[in-house]
């Protein structure tokens, strides 16, 4: 049940707002707001208990969130009552929002572990099958740009709820399809609703959260995206091994549409998020335009980018490149594999932290990404003992982890309000562009004897990203800097 109760204003203010509290909450927060407009204050039993009679309670800021740092509040119990409640209330966005990007990246690898199976039953080719996910990948990373435009247009909860569901019923019917041919639509309109997550996911992160806690927000969002991936294939495997690869994909898909009818209907959570009336017409998307192929918009597009084209190579073609350049068993190949999939997850957790107590975002991203190359190129150069290639390995994982969520706040710090969905939903196309281009190049490699190039190339990768991330900063502040003049002309 939950509670409201009155905050006050700062002198001066507009006038009380109220804001929802959990009774919990609300229970420390007992006192009676006295509504006067000359001078908002407690009553003197609140006040005697905060030790400051007639003391402001909270400023209350325009997104419906109070300032914990406001004059007054000092450390007494409303403050640590505030604070509570402010934490439960992020972390309950959180948990919501990391719920659905765990599933769409389950989602993601639902179909590759059957793959054996489908062939038998559907009478296809592994060609044929990997057409689907490249049909999914493609519509997924042309779509989120246009997916972005709609959650700043409509809204980001509906936006996120409506393509989980539609994410969830792909599932379901490709279990149901009765031939190959009816999966290749199928697996267009999957990617369609896999376009929504970064853009609607970001931009709720970014309205919805207090700014002190954007970092690790980040990071644990990212987390679980990885848990979707990593929990995907002995899940799917195991049901199909139970009950049939049709089974298996129809119960997973319902789960999403649990999980998607949660999340459209958590307006107390989530919010609304509606933004106030743009432009519309051509200049209004001409507006829109211009602020896409901004230079620091771009340079992040081409960040990452770079980053899933080497991504691509480490995650894809390490264990063959590894067995190759060090003859070592297939079982420590994999095992290092995991190692930098596990380094990963931590250095994003950590990251998070790191993302919250600096302001030097770049110095983060382009530190961790020179030193993940830079141990890439140890592993590509055949000197590595085949029994630390796990602990180097984790290493180039830990560091490239680490970047991910400052790189996101860099995103954040050039994306104007209430265009978060545009903004991430175009940045982030690029890691389809990157996956879907780089692969073929390692493969050709491979193929050519080269399992060292395979490294090297995905360092040099790296090394780019840090050209991108120094480029978008120079930009950045160019674009805030005042004219030399003075000047407040438009230009």
């Amino acid at each position: 049940m939950l509670v409201e109760r009155v905050i006050v204003r700062q002198p001066g203010g507009e006038g009380l707002e109220k804001i929802q509290l959990g009774a919990r909450h609300a229970q420390r927060i007992s006192a009676q707001v006295l509504g006067h407009h000359d001078g908002h204050r407690l009553s003197s039993g609140a006040a005697a208990a905060q030790g400051k009679a007639g003391a402001t309670f909270a400023r209350v800021i325009g997104d419906g969130t109070a300032d914990p740092e406001a004059p007054g509040l000092g450390r007494s119990p409303y403050r640590r009552a505030w604070c509570t409640f402010e934490t439960v209330r992020d972390y309950r966005i959180i948990a919501l929002v990391a719920s659905g990007h765990l599933l769409s990246h389950f989602f993601q690898l639902v179909l590759p572990p059957l793959f054996p199976v489908l062939r038998e039953e559907l009478g296809v080719g592994y060609v044929a099958l990997g057409l689907l996910m490249t049909l999914f990948y493609t519509a997924s990373g042309l779509g989120q740009t246009v997916a972005g435009f709609l959650v700043d247009r409509y809204g980001a909860r509906r936006i996120l709820g409506g393509g989980l569901a539609v994410l969830a019923g792909s599932v379901v019917a490709t279990g149901l399809a009765p031939s190959y041919g009816a999966l290749l639509p199928i697996a267009v309109a999957g990617g369609l609703g896999n376009a929504v997550f970064h853009p609607a996911d970001y931009s709720i992160l970014n309205t919805r959260l207090e700014s002190r806690r954007l970092g690790r927000a980040y990071s644990l969002h990212s987390i679980a995206g990885n848990l979707g991936w990593i929990a995907a294939p002995p899940v799917v495997v195991g049901l199909s091994a139970l009950y049939g690869w049709r089974v298996a994909l129809v119960a997973v898909g319902l789960v999403g549409f649990v999980v998607a009818a949660v999340i459209a209907t958590r307006r107390d959570v989530l919010g609304e998020a509606l933004p106030a009336p743009r432009a519309t017409g051509p200049a209004g998307v001409v507006a829109d335009v211009r602020l896409l192929l901004a230079t620091p918009i771009l340079m992040a597009f081409a960040y990452f980018a770079l980053l899933s084209a080497s991504m691509a190579g480490m995650q894809t073609f390490s264990v063959p490149a590894l067995v190759s350049i060090y003859g070592a068993p297939l079982g420590v190949a994999t095992g290092a594999l995991t190692a930098y999939l596990l380094g990963n997850a931590a250095g994003t957790l950590a990251g998070g932290v790191l993302a919250d107590r600096t302001s030097r975002h770049d110095v983060v991203a382009a530190t961790g990404m020179l030193a993940s190359a830079a141990l890439a190129l140890a592993v590509g150069s055949g000197s590595s003992p085949v029994t630390m290639l796990a602990t180097v390995m984790g290493l180039v994982g830990l560091c490239k982890g680490v970047t991910s969520p400052s790189r996101d706040m860099l995103v954040r710090s050039a994306t104007p309000t209430r265009a978060s969905g545009k903004v991430f939903g175009f940045v982030y196309s690029g890691l389809d562009l990157g996956a879907l281009a780089m692969p073929p190049l390692y493969g050709w490699l491979m193929d050519r004897g080269e399992p060292r190039a395979v490294f090297v190339v995905a360092a040099g990768l790296m090394v780019i990203t840090v050209v991108t991330v120094l480029q978008f900063r120079r930009r950045a502040l160019a674009a805030v800097a005042p004219s030399p003049a003075g000047s407040t002309a438009g230009s």
